[in-house]
């Protein structure tokens, strides 16, 4: 079995990128951090464009930034956001996860004050379609 995320290193990641999103539209700044297959930790925070909804999730880009650097699994994930509600992946985001993770992958939703809620990846997009659905 393998040991637990550092879900402290992914809240250190998250939170250092949310305040550099970019959301002078929706003002909602949020930031991810996940943990790849090689233990390496990547982080992304949302961008947003005037061609809305043409705009990055911080999911997307922390997944972008793994990719980028050779990483090919999410081992888990952090979304950092702030307000009084949970702020978990988006719709479109939970299948991005799901493209690189299990569906027992460990997604942890964080605000300023620390992790609020914790879920696997099957909780946030039951019965999903990944990689495995599709003939080799």
């Amino acid at each position: 079995m393998a040991a637990d995320p550092d879900f402290d290193a992914l809240f250190a990641a998250a939170s250092r990128l949310q305040p550099r999103a970019y959301a002078p539209y929706s003002r909602f700044k949020v930031g991810a951090a996940l943990l790849a297959d090689d233990g390496t930790v990547h982080a992304g925070c949302n961008v947003e464009n005037a061609a809305y909804p043409a705009g990055t999730c911080a999911e997307a880009g922390a997944i972008a930034a793994m990719i980028a650097a050779g990483g090919t699994a999410i081992r888990a994930i952090l979304v950092f956001g702030e307000g009084d509600e949970l702020v978990t992946p988006c719709g479109a985001c939970r299948q991005r996860i799901r493209e690189f993770a299990s569906p027992e992958t460990p997604v942890a939703i964080a605000g300023p004050e620390g992790i609020r809620a914790r879920f696997t990846l099957e909780q946030l997009l039951p019965a999903s379609f990944g990689p495995a659905n599709l003939p080799r």
